[in-house]
């Protein structure tokens, strides 16, 4: 049987060239980087080495570069951090209502230590409205928190005209940035935010490292405290192959970025041609231009997404429902929800999100298996058997 991963939005696979880069410091080059001596200055020399390859990425300072854990830690750090670093001028955050849960917890969070947080709506294409930013910006207004792209629908965001609205209130902009760091161009002078999560993982990195990018003067209170890694902001031993693996994924996605969505970006379009053709009552959810180069994501009327997942994975393809820290829970998107879907129909969302390894012949291969199992659940669905009902009455 074929196997075909067409679910790159929750976890690459690392390239050949991070993996090489990352091994000596497995064994041979091992060491802590806050240690004296020889194995500590390379440890910490390779540290240093990606903060500067991380930075050319975005076009940041190397010395604004902070390294975490993950996204989820370094979504945590900004909405907490800033939040109360901030609290002395205002107790007042504003956030999109389609975030991760990595945003929207902490901003839950902090609702319980006092500070109000205003959802900012999006419209049927999950776009954040820049005069709605400005609407609801306010003086007590400390955060502002709106996502580069969202993953499960593959929208991006008007960043650069958010910005330029938060600006003026004096306020801090933080973006979830995962879904589009080392995927698309990202640029944090051009876009005019001030904080910024990454991801390694979401890049052909390897899992469990990840960045915080903050603009030089702009305080926060570290989540992990007992050393002094990360110039007192993060404590915790380095993991160094990890932070190397970013690094040399950071410099690779600045080299490939734009064969590789060249490629990725014809292979969507195929894909969401082809599904389209072949399979009645579907809606293609996010943006249809302004949107991730990898993302196809749909809602099939009439079934569910975890029944479709797993017909899939008997056909061997990978997909996901919602987003990779959703898909296992048993209820509809709170993205698609935000967006004006009903539960009805948000309940079959499906996302396929394509990679630098996809081929042609994954995506023909999954344009011929997907319309049968859709069939094929349609036939067993009472929603399905109640429509055809209705339109056999309406005639």
């Amino acid at each position: 049987m074929r196997e075909v991963y067409l679910d790159n939005g929750s976890a690459t696979p690392i390239d050949i060239r991070v993996h090489e880069a990352m091994s000596p410091y497995c064994r041979e080059l091992f060491g802590n980087p806050v240690s004296f001596g020889d194995r500590g200055n390379r440890a910490s020399d390779a540290i240093e080495e990606a903060r500067s390859q991380v930075g050319s990425l975005i076009n940041a300072p190397e010395n604004e570069i902070i390294f975490t854990s993950c996204g989820t830690e370094s979504n945590n750090m900004a909405i907490k951090g800033l939040a109360v670093a901030r609290r002395g001028r205002g107790r007042h955050v504003i956030i999109s209502s389609i975030e991760h849960f990595s945003v929207l917890h902490p901003a839950r969070t902090l609702e319980k230590f006092g500070f109000e947080v205003t959802y900012l709506p999006v419209d049927e294409y999950g776009l954040v409205d820049p005069d709605q930013v400005k609407k609801n910006i306010r003086q007590d207004t400390t955060l502002v928190s709106v996502m580069h792209a969202n993953m499960e629908v593959g929208t991006i965001q008007p960043l650069k005209e958010i910005a330029e609205v938060v600006k003026e209130s004096g306020a801090v902009f933080h973006t979830d940035a995962i879904a589009t760091t080392g995927v698309i161009p990202v640029d944090v002078q051009e876009l005019g935010i001030d904080c910024l999560s990454l991801a390694a993982n979401e890049f052909y990195g390897p899992t469990g490292a990840a960045a915080l990018w903050l603009r030089r003067g702009i305080q926060i209170i570290p989540m992990l405290e007992g050393g002094v890694q990360e110039s007192d902001k993060r404590s915790g031993t380095h993991n160094v192959p990890g932070v190397v693996g970013l690094g040399k994924a950071a410099e690779l996605a600045q080299q490939d970025m734009q064969s590789r969505n060249e490629q990725i970006t014809k292979l969507r379009d195929r894909l969401r041609e082809g599904l389209q053709e072949k399979i009645k009552h579907i809606n293609l959810t996010g943006h249809p231009t302004q949107r991730l180069p990898g993302n196809v994501s749909l809602c099939v009327n009439f079934i569910e997404g975890e029944a479709m997942l797993a017909f899939l994975e008997n056909q061997g393809i990978a997909a996901a429902s919602g987003s990779a820290c959703t898909s296992k829970m048993l209820k509809s998107s709170h993205v698609l929800n935000a967006m004006g879907y009903p539960p009805e129909i948000a309940q079959g969302s499906l996302l396929f999100t394509i990679g630098a390894e996809n081929t042609d012949e994954d995506i023909n291969y999954v344009i011929e298996s997907f319309p049968p199992i859709v069939e094929r659940l349609r036939q067993i669905s009472p929603l399905y058997d109640k429509y055809l009902k209705s339109q056999k009455g309406g005639k």
